[in-house]
């Protein structure tokens, strides 16, 4: 299921201003290696997220090659941090080789492991947590993301409209995973949430106190 027309997906696209270097590579890559990113319509969305709640520490669950956190720094102010996840070391070392012919002024820390485990280690309040871990694990992130975000931070989720799968008689553990998320997140008193059906469905939760 198509959540958006390709036409006003290109539409929109096109709008776009020209990514640099560095952008063009990553998304090259993915490219060819058929590798899920979020693209450029939500990645200019989480810079301008990371802008407008000025945020200075972010920690993304499920990282791969650091496209996401490439857009995170492209908003954050000077001085903040982005703590990467993924279970693989070549994602790591691709995402610090790409990340280290920026400018940036926030720091980029990446930890290779199971971002479940990972974000336990921290107990300090983040602006922004990132989830696009596999989706049948979705349904574990809210006990672990809503006490580390602090009051008006926001954990933001990929892929919770899951291709359309999510209103279909799919019964894929991915697909359930998702499902069972949407509702965790929706019917939380915690936070105040919202599905923005850009790309494949970006989830927003905003911590409310």
């Amino acid at each position: 299921m198509q959540i958006i027309t390709p036409e006003l997906n290109e539409y929109m696209a096109a709008l776009l201003p020209e990514r640099d270097e560095v952008l063009q590579e990553m998304e090259e890559y993915a490219k060819q290696r058929r590798f899920p990113i979020i693209g450029p319509l939500c990645g200019t969305f989480l810079s301008q997220l990371a802008l407008v709640i000025r945020a200075r520490s972010i920690f993304e669950m499920g990282s791969g090659f650091g496209y996401s956190a490439y857009w995170f720094r492209k908003g954050m102010r000077d001085g903040g941090i982005v703590i990467c996840t993924d279970g693989d070391a070549g994602n790591r070392d691709r995402a610090l080789a790409y990340h280290g012919r920026t400018a940036f002024q926030s720091e980029l820390h990446f930890r290779v492991g199971d971002a479940k485990e990972i974000i336990t280690e921290y107990d300090e309040p983040f602006d922004i947590i990132f989830n696009d871990i596999d989706k049948e694990q979705y349904p574990a992130v809210p006990e672990l993301a809503f006490p580390r975000l602090r009051a008006g931070g926001i954990l933001i989720t990929d892929n919770v409209l899951w291709s359309g799968r999510v209103i279909e008689e799919d019964d894929a553990k991915s697909t359930q995973g998702v499902r069972e998320f949407n509702r965790i997140l929706f019917g939380a008193d915690l936070v105040l949430s919202s599905i923005i059906p850009i790309r494949d469905g970006l989830g927003l939760a905003v911590k409310l106190t």
